[in-house]
């Protein structure tokens, strides 16, 4: 338990990482669920797009854990400068992993890709909705 004041916060078992680990691990899931659909559905290029699709988000989402991991911030301004600062190398991580796919792999499944991506997108949010 920490105690704040008058009302006390039972802590988590599980180590900082859990909710990292987690979240990536519903995205790989999904990932692989909809890369065996699409390879069935559109062969090897449809499987691999599917897959990139969604190690996108995984390999975002591991980014913007580590900026908060590095910084510690002693204040609530310095808690809200880490969480921007976060987000937009998670951003930054997406575009520039977006460009690097569409521009350089001449076979992308466009349906598989992007299904892949807004999907572990969707599911990130609702794993970290669910409780431990």
């Amino acid at each position: 338990m920490v105690c704040f004041g008058p009302v006390s916060i039972p802590q988590s078992d599980h180590s900082p990482s859990f909710p990292v680990r987690r979240v990536a691990g519903w995205q790989a899931i999904a990932s692989l669920l909809i890369a065996v659909i699409a390879g069935w559905w559109a062969g090897w290029h449809g499987a691999l797009s599917a897959l990139l699709g969604g190690l996108i988000n995984i390999a975002a989402g591991v980014v913007f854990a580590v900026v908060i991991a590095l910084d510690g911030p002693p204040s609530a301004a310095a808690t809200v400068r880490t969480a921007l600062r976060a987000e937009a190398a998670k951003i930054a991580v997406i575009v520039l992993q977006l460009w690097l796919i569409l521009t350089t792999y001449r076979d992308v499944v466009h349906v598989a890709f992007f299904s892949a991506f807004v999907i572990t997108v969707l599911v990130s949010q609702a794993a970290i909705l669910v409780r431990d």
